[in-house]
């Protein structure tokens, strides 16, 4: 399903997406706050995005490119993983390309996702980002996400343990 905002537009991934995405998840300073170093083989993400398009097929996650929709640049992708249809919840992750920061698109695209999710019948959502990533933390807080928790030495990268924190909101 495609998902349509004042400025972006939501896509599911494909297989295309992949040279796009390559870009920040090589850059450094996009990907200092994610689980993962930076990758440096396109081949590798490649292989990462047709994982995702198969458990989009399956229904286990969902994925989304997000593009400005009038200059069609490639800005980003969010995603719900771990998908519960159970208990109606999931996780939400978002990561938007350094030339988009302090443009409020992350902001935008993670409103988008929250009105399908609520559309689509999910009752919560989770977000888990790295202790002192101020940007997430702030578009959370302000998105009405409430910390929820803290995991300890939760991620092994660049050699030492990393924190994280939990947010939660109900829809």
């Amino acid at each position: 399903m495609i998902l349509e905002t004042e400025r972006l537009t939501l896509a599911p991934l494909t297989i295309d997406d992949a040279p796009l995405i390559y870009p920040f998840l090589s850059d450094a300073e996009v990907m200092s706050n994610l689980d993962q170093e930076p990758i440096e083989d396109p081949d590798e993400v490649a292989t990462r995005v047709a994982a995702q398009v198969d458990e989009m097929a399956a229904g286990d996650a969902a994925y989304w490119s997000i593009r400005h929709t009038v200059s069609g640049a490639y800005l980003g992708y969010c995603e719900f993983i771990d998908i519960d249809r159970r208990h109606e919840r999931a996780e939400i992750r978002f990561v938007i390309d350094r030339k988009g920061w302090g443009q409020g698109f992350g902001a935008e695209a993670v409103s988008a996702l929250l009105a399908h999710a609520a559309g689509g019948g999910l009752k919560s959502l989770v977000a888990s980002i790295h202790v002192g990533d101020n940007r997430a933390e702030r578009l959370l807080e302000k998105l009405g996400f409430k910390a929820e928790g803290y995991l300890k030495g939760a991620v092994h990268r660049d050699g030492e343990r990393r924190d994280r924190r939990l947010y939660g909101l109900r829809l």
